[in-house]
This record gives structure tokens, C-alpha cells and sequence, in this order.
């Protein structure tokens, strides 16, 4: 497989999900637990968890978090881990142990389900997935994200196909994503993507409305473009250089995902291919090195499906 930009990957990611179904999460067994994952496992984890009550770790604070809440554990008010790892390796073999070592019953979202922390996992939910290059991750969290919201992945693909971008977005050298404030777990997403793609080449920003209103735009940009979805932006970037895209009122995680995620592919297809040039070299070199590996992490990460 080539390396595709992010908005082919995501069309690809849609036609899959539209022929194979994502297993169903039933959230409703889910009391106070606490939810784990690294990166975008993570804000997948505060998305699925939205409308929840829930104790959200990553790989940096869970080992803290986790021994600050002792107590309460040893009472039996919190019992569940939820851990979230598209490889079920990682740092996510360590967070099952250590959920398992304080008495929790664990379960595992993965797309591996032989994967080291699988075969620890109390209880293991697989999704499928499509062959993607390293990091992009796009199939892995969507369809956990669609399992949990229920959207249609084919009215997802109909609202992505039906986006028209404005004349000006190629001589863009900037760009500013404003979210409707239910949507904020979604931004820290986009700044995943941004470090990924662009590093410290491009400007990549996103913000809930309510955030945005905090200063963000103090400094107006011609190169800038902001974009905003469900709400006509009256006062952040220059006048001319602000495009709002309508939505259908009852979208969802899954949908803003993917509209977002394509535009950024789009911004991806227009500019140096900054990923491209240097992801062979992170994944053969110093990416698996910084986890104390030697083994090469895959440029193209396989599918699972079935």
C-alpha cells in the first residue's frame, strides 16, 4: 500500500465501515471506571465516554492517578478499567497489569486480539480495521467511536463527499478549526494530527467556540483561515478568511471526526509532504527506539479484516 494523505484514508475508512458493521459497546455496564489510553486512544476514551461518568489516564498519570484513588477502590466504588490501544502493546500492556494488580476488572478496545494485553485483558472488545500508515489511526478510533454513537457511516460518507472547499483553501498557510463546545474532545485530536503531519511546518489549530473566545485570535492572519462548524463566526480572523460549514443538527463524534480528518488531508495534499519524506525513517529508526525496541514499527500498519 502507497502512503496516502489523510483524506483518502478516511473516504477508505467510511466505505469499510459502510459493508462491515462495528460491534455494538454497550455503555450502560460501565460505572465510574476508569478510562485509559495513549495519544488519540486517549481522546477516543473522553469521546466514547462523553455522556459518562468516568476517570480519564493516559500513559503519563495513570500509575498516579490510579494509587490517588486507592481508597476509594479498596471500598469497592470503583471496580472497572476500561484500556483503549488500537495494537493492544505498548504502554497498554502495563496499564491492564496494573488495573488487574489493584483488583479491577479490565477490558480491552483493541484491533488486535492476540496482542500482549489482550491475552491479560479480563474481557476483550476487537474492531475491525483497514491497512492505514503508522499513526494515522483513523479506522482504529473511528469505529470504536461509531460504536459507541451509533452514527451511520454511510450518511457520514454523504456529508464528507458533499463538502466544497473555497477557492482561497490552497494558498492557505494557516488554519483555525472552531467546534461546537459538545465537541471539544475532538480538538487535542486535530493537534495530534497537526504534530504528525506538519511538525512545527504549518500552523494547525482547533478550538471549542467557548474556548476560542479565550484570546486565541488575537493576532488576525491573511494566510489564516479559520473554520467553523454549526456557527456563523462573526469576529475571529480576518473577514474574508472565514468559512462555516452547516451540519446537520443531530451530527455526531464520528461525523465532525471525519469532516475535520478529511480537511485536514485536504491541507495535507496542498503543502511539502512533510510525513511522507520522514515516517520511514521514525518508524525504522528512533520511533521504536524511544519504547526500548529494536524491532521497526510498520510504515503501513496491516488490516484486520475479517
Amino acid at each position: 500500500m502507497e502512503l496516502i494523505n489523510l483524506d483518502e484514508n478516511v473516504m477508505r475508512a467510511l466505505d469499510f465501515f459502510v459493508e462491515n458493521k462495528v460491534p455494538k459497546f454497550d455503555l450502560k455496564k460501565f460505572n465510574l471506571p476508569f478510562v485509559v489510553g495513549s495519544g488519540n486512544a486517549y481522546n477516543a476514551g473522553t469521546i466514547i465516554f462523553s455522556d459518562k461518568a468516568a476517570i480519564f489516564a493516559d500513559e503519563s498519570n495513570f500509575k498516579s492517578i490510579i494509587k490517588s484513588y486507592d481508597a476509594v477502590i479498596r471500598k469497592g466504588l470503583i471496580t472497572q478499567a476500561i484500556i483503549i490501544s488500537a495494537s493492544g502493546e505498548k504502554d497498554s500492556v502495563w496499564e491492564v497489569a496494573l488495573a488487574k494488580k489493584h483488583k479491577l476488572k479490565t477490558t480491552l478496545l483493541t484491533c488486535d486480539a492476540g496482542s500482549s494485553a489482550a491475552k491479560i485483558a479480563d474481557e476483550v472488545l476487537v474492531y475491525q480495521k483497514i491497512a492505514e500508515p503508522y499513526t494515522y489511526n483513523v479506522s482504529t478510533y473511528l469505529g470504536m467511536v461509531l460504536s459507541a454513537t451509533k452514527e451511520n457511516p454511510e450518511e457520514i460518507r454523504k456529508i464528507v463527499k458533499g463538502l466544497r472547499l473555497p477557492k482561497s483553501f490552497s494558498s492557505h498557510k494557516s488554519f483555525s478549526f472552531i467546534l461546537p463546545d459538545r465537541f471539544l474532545n475532538i480538538c487535542p485530536m486535530l493537534d495530534i494530527k497537526k504534530n504528525e503531519l506538519f511538525g512545527s511546518h504549518l500552523s494547525l489549530r482547533a478550538f471549542s467556540e467557548g474556548h476560542a473566545r479565550h484570546a486565541k485570535f488575537v493576532i488576525p492572519s491573511e494566510e489564516e483561515l479559520v473554520i467553523s462548524i454549526n456557527s456563523k463566526n462573526e469576529y475571529f480572523g480576518k473577514s474574508k478568511h472565514r468559512w462555516t460549514i452547516d451540519l446537520p443538527e443531530n451530527a455526531g463524534f464520528g461525523t465532525i471526526l471525519c469532516v475535520t480528518y478529511y480537511l485536514v488531508g485536504k491541507i495535507q495534499a496542498n503543502n511539502r509532504p512533510y510525513f511522507k519524506e520522514n515516517i520511514a525513517n521514525y518508524c525504522n529508526d528512533y520511533g521504536p527506539k524511544a519504547y526500548g525496541k529494536d524491532k521497526p514499527f510498520d510504515v503501513i500498519v496491516p488490516g484486520n479484516q475479517i
